[in-house]
């Protein structure tokens, strides 16, 4: 009998669990997307990781990178082979919606766009920012204006500067979502991106906040392949590992992700709720399945 979703995440998780270790944790050639850890997760939550332990879990694991992370420790990092997929740059609260933000906005940008040329990070993050009380369409012309004056810069250092979608709908704490915050729906942030013009202004397509807001996940990735540079991973509800608790069918959406041929990092972006090191094992199993 065909095996249901459940049990096919039970049986890659202990697969992977079953395996000697060198073979299960290092084996990353074969695998078919590169991996980052998003370094607040695993600092902020569950073991409370430094920097020093996050690198060597990711050695261990296999994963390329440490994304989010601060650059006074991206020398650390480069020792240890890692880099950090997407820079981290101004608060989701406080964007370019807003034109009393531009100045700020635009200060932590261009000095994020300068370290990230310097280390080879392939994005830095941007957001719409909190609406209050600013009408989406107001919001999202300022947005656009802002991007078009700086994304030149991002052109010439052959960076991307990419938008990150977030929910607005889930209220639990600890940042499972964000409500109040102006791009809140995927086809919005896409329409702005569109609009820029621009072959360096892409789009951080995170599965958990695209599923809770919009869904029809397949179909999008598969629409706006040309405009992903950067992938979230984590389960929903609840934000946390990528098991069998959650909905998100992920082997599905990353056959999907393989079928357009994407070549950036996947991101892990959950709240463990358990040993960290074993939920990051499973989330790259169940990736790679």
């Amino acid at each position: 009998m065909p095996l249901n979703r459940k049990e096919l995440l039970q049986q890659v998780t202990l697969a992977m669990a079953a395996l000697p270790l060198p073979v299960a944790l290092h084996a990353d050639n074969d695998r078919y997307f590169k991996h980052s850890m998003v370094y607040w997760c695993f600092n902020r939550f569950g073991s409370k990781w430094e920097v020093q332990t996050q690198i060597e879990v990711a050695v261990k694991l296999g994963i390329k990178s440490i994304e989010l992370s601060q650059p006074k420790d991206w020398p650390l990092m480069e020792k240890a082979g890692l880099t950090c997929a997407i820079v981290g740059s101004h608060p989701f609260t406080e964007g370019p919606n807003h034109k009393n933000n531009w100045d700020k906005c635009r200060a932590i940008l261009l000095e994020r766009l300068e370290a990230a040329t310097h280390f080879g990070c392939p994005n830095v993050i941007t957001f719409t920012g909190f609406s209050n009380g600013l009408d989406p369409v107001t919001g999202g012309d300022h947005c656009v204006e802002f991007w078009k004056s700086i994304i030149p810069k991002f052109e010439k250092a052959g960076v991307n500067l990419t938008i990150e979608h977030l929910n607005s709908r889930a209220t639990e704490s600890n940042m499972h979502g964000h409500p109040g915050y102006q791009g809140d729906h995927v086809d919005y942030c896409v329409d702005l991106i569109k609009r820029v013009g621009s072959p360096r202004m892409k789009l951080l397509f995170d599965i958990y906040h695209v599923q809770i807001m919009d869904g029809d996940l397949i179909r999008r990735i598969k629409e706006y392949k040309d405009y992903i540079g950067h992938i979230h991973t984590a389960g929903n509800p609840g934000r946390h590992e990528l098991d069998e608790s959650q909905e998100i069918n992920y082997p599905a959406v990353m056959h999907a992700l393989r079928e357009i041929d994407y070549q950036g990092f996947i991101g892990h972006e959950f709240i463990p709720t358990r040993d960290p090191e074993q939920g990051l094992q499973q989330a790259i199993a169940v990736c790679e399945s």
